[in-house]
């Protein structure tokens, strides 16, 4: 705890700034779904390339153990239970590129995935859904959710055929799932430290807030005007980091 302490000391702005994109992406996953750590992760990197994936993981998990609260009646994880199996595979391969690849080729890696989280939310492609393209998607989410934190875009591009509530609530247990897989193949490459727990301790009251404010506030917004917003600012820190990393 006391590196946790001493890096606030040293640096208050980038935690506040951590603080205000947390706060910002938590919103927008209770608004939409998802997009806690699209909209994150590129920020974050810029910020304190240590928050990312593991806090990230940890406040994924926390968002999806409250969103599924809400949307309980709509899961039903037995159709896409071979994406489940295919993050096994995919938790392997992004914890290998952790491991292998330097910072700078997964700065790029990160920024790739986050744009290609937008294309999906712009374009809204569509792919039947088989045993095939569910292990595929699990096996690409395992990938991106280890590696960035960002596992949903793979998943969305099935389920966009779904009603909103059923997509949200099925994202959000495929989430708690995954995410406690992922933070077990973190810990077993050992990229999870007690730093981890404690920055996401003093960091959680930003992210309870973005979600009470989502809640209070999300209804009564235009949620078109609220996605353009959202991957405005996703693009433009995706492509800030491809910029840095280059």
């Amino acid at each position: 705890m006391l590196d946790v302490f001493a890096w606030l000391d040293m640096a208050p702005r980038l935690w506040l700034g951590a603080a205000a994109v947390l706060m910002v992406g938590a919103f927008v996953q209770r608004a939409t779904g998802f997009g806690l750590a699209v909209v994150s992760a590129p920020l974050l990197l810029m910020l304190e390339p240590r928050l990312v994936p593991v806090v990230l993981v940890l406040f994924g998990l926390t968002i999806s153990l409250m969103m599924v609260r809400y949307y309980r009646h709509e899961v039903s994880l037995g159709p896409i239970s071979m994406a489940l199996v295919g993050r096994l595979p995919g938790n392997a391969l992004g914890a290998w590129l952790l491991l292998a690849a330097p910072m700078v080729i997964l700065e790029k890696l990160i920024a790739a995935i986050v744009l290609f989280a937008v294309l999906v939310t712009l374009f809204r492609f569509r792919l039947p859904v088989n045993r095939k393209t569910l292990f595929g998607a699990g096996m690409l989410s395992g990938i991106f959710g280890t590696v960035a934190s960002i596992s949903g875009p793979p998943m969305v591009i099935l389920m966009h055929g779904l009603p909103p509530d059923r997509v949200r609530g099925n994202l959000a247990a495929f989430f708690i799932l995954t995410s406690i897989l992922t933070l077990f193949t973190l810990a077993v490459a050992g990229q999870i430290g007690i730093w981890h727990f404690g920055i996401a301790a003093t960091l959680l009251p930003a992210v309870l807030l973005g979600n009470g404010l989502a809640n209070r506030v999300a209804p009564k917004l235009n949620r078109r005007w609220l996605q353009i917003i959202s991957l405005t600012l996703c693009t433009g820190s995706a492509l800030s980091l491809l910029l840095q990393a280059g």
